[in-house]
C-alpha cells in the first residue's frame, strides 16, 4: 500500500504541471470578448524606446525658458535608457512590457512602418482602421470614409450590434469613422457625448467641453475631454469594442514644445493604465479585454530639428512608428527584440482576429499579426 505521502507528491505533480501548461498558453482558457484600441497621435518611437531626447530637450528653440528645462530634466532624465522610458511612460514599461508584446524599436530590429505613402493623419489612421493603404486618401481634409473600418464591420457582427463606439479629439474622426453612416456613436472634437439621454456625469462633461480652454481651436479638443467621456461610455454603456483616439502628442510637437509633448505622452500613459486597472476591477471586462495600441505616423529624428514634422515631402523618417498588445490569450513576449518588419496596415485584421472574427470589405486588407493573435 502505497503511504499518504506519496499520494500527496503526485498530486502536487499533477497541480504543478497543470499550472505550467496554463502558463505555456498566455492566459489558460480565458479569451478575448472585448477589446479597447487607442491611439496618440505622432508619438515618436525615439520616445517609447528610449525615454526624452537630451538633444532635443537642449535646443532652445524647443525648450521655452530655463523653468522647462529644469523640469524635463528633473522629471525625465536619466543616463540609461531603460531608466528614462520608464520615468516617462510607466505603465508601458511595467505593465505592457510584462504581460503582452511591443514592437518598434528599431536599434533592436524590430520595425513598424506606414504602408501608405503620406505620413500623416487621415491616411494613417484611414490604414489603421481599413487595414488598407489607399492612395487617393490622401488629405486630412479627405471627405467621409467610403471604406467600411474594421469598426463599423464589428458593429455589424452577431453579439456586437450596438456595442462598438468611437471617441477622439481631433475632429476629422468624424469623418475617418464615417460617422453618419457607421452606426455607432462617435464623439470627436467638441461633439458631445451621451446622446438624446446622457448621464449627469456626460452633461457635466459635455458642458465642461465647451467651456473649456480651446488652444488647438475648434478642430481638436484637449485630451482629458476624450478620455473621460470615453471612460463615462465604457463605464456606463459597457461596449465591447471601444476606440479612443488622443491627440495633445502630436499637436504639442507641431507647436515645438517639448516639455509639453513629454508630459502629454506621460499622461497618455497613466490614462491607458487607469483605463486597464478599470477594466480589470470590472467583471463585465476582467481577463476578457485586449488592449491594442498605436500611433498613426512617426516624426522626425535623422534630423532632430525636424521632430515637430512629419509627411513624405518633407521629413525622410516619419513612417517609422510602432504597436503593442495585451490581454487573455496574447502571448507575454515583452519587448520585440528580434528582427521583425510590421505594417500599420496589419493592425485592422489584427484588431478583428482577438475577438474571433475575420475583417471583410471591398477593399485589400492586410494579414493580422499573427504573433499577437496566434497563442
Amino acid at each position: 500500500m502505497k503511504s499518504r505521502a506519496y499520494y500527496f507528491v503526485v498530486l502536487a505533480f499533477l497541480a504543478l504541471s497543470c499550472g505550467e501548461a496554463a502558463d505555456k498558453t498566455g492566459a489558460g482558457d480565458k479569451k478575448i470578448e472585448n477589446i479597447i484600441v487607442i491611439t496618440t497621435d505622432g508619438l515618436r518611437w525615439q520616445e517609447l524606446f528610449g525615454g526624452m531626447d537630451s538633444a532635443i530637450a537642449l535646443k532652445k528653440a524647443f525648450v521655452h525658458g530655463r523653468s522647462d528645462s529644469t523640469h524635463i530634466f528633473n522629471t525625465y532624465w536619466a543616463a540609461d535608457a531603460g531608466e528614462r522610458r520608464k520615468k516617462l511612460l510607466p505603465f508601458f514599461w511595467n505593465t505592457i512590457v510584462a504581460e503582452g508584446q511591443i514592437y518598434g524599436n528599431r536599434t533592436l530590429g524590430s520595425k513598424v512602418d506606414c504602408a501608405n505613402p503620406y505620413w500623416f493623419s487621415y491616411p494613417g489612421y484611414h490604414e489603421i482602421l481599413t487595414g488598407f493603404p489607399d492612395t487617393a486618401v490622401n488629405s486630412n481634409e479627405y471627405p467621409p470614409n467610403p471604406h467600411i473600418t474594421v469598426l463599423e464591420f464589428i458593429n455589424k457582427q452577431p453579439g456586437f450590434e450596438g456595442r462598438v463606439a468611437g471617441f477622439g479629439a481631433w475632429g476629422a474622426f468624424d469623418r475617418i469613422l464615417n460617422k453618419e453612416r457607421c452606426g455607432f456613436p462617435v464623439a470627436s472634437a467638441f461633439g458631445t457625448t451621451g446622446g438624446d439621454n446622457p448621464t449627469e456625469k456626460e452633461k457635466l462633461l459635455n458642458s465642461m467641453l465647451m467651456d473649456s480652454y480651446k488652444p488647438f481651436g475648434m478642430g481638436e479638443c484637449l485630451d482629458v475631454f476624450t478620455h473621460y467621456m470615453a471612460l463615462e461610455h465604457l463605464k456606463e454603456k459597457q461596449p465591447r469594442v471601444l476606440y479612443i483616439a488622443y491627440g495633445e502628442t502630436d499637436e504639442w510637437a507641431h507647436h515645438g514644445q517639448y516639455k509639453d509633448y513629454l508630459d502629454a505622452a506621460r499622461q497618455w500613459d497613466k490614462w491607458v493604465g487607469d483605463i486597464w486597472e478599470y477594466i480589470q476591477s470590472t467583471p463585465q471586462y476582467k481577463d476578457k479585454t485586449a488592449l491594442f495600441i498605436t500611433t498613426d505616423h512617426g516624426r522626425g529624428d535623422i534630423d532632430k530639428n525636424k521632430w515637430t514634422g512629419h509627411g513624405s515631402r518633407s521629413v525622410e523618417d516619419s513612417y517609422e512608428i510602432w504597436m503593442a498588445a495585451m490581454g487573455p490569450g496574447i502571448t507575454p513576449k515583452g519587448e520585440i527584440k528580434e528582427d521583425s518588419q510590421l505594417y500599420q496596415k496589419q493592425a485592422a485584421q489584427t484588431i478583428a482576429s482577438l475577438l474571433g472574427l475575420t475583417y471583410t470589405a471591398d477593399h485589400p486588407i492586410a494579414e493580422a499579426v499573427k504573433a499577437i493573435t496566434e497563442p
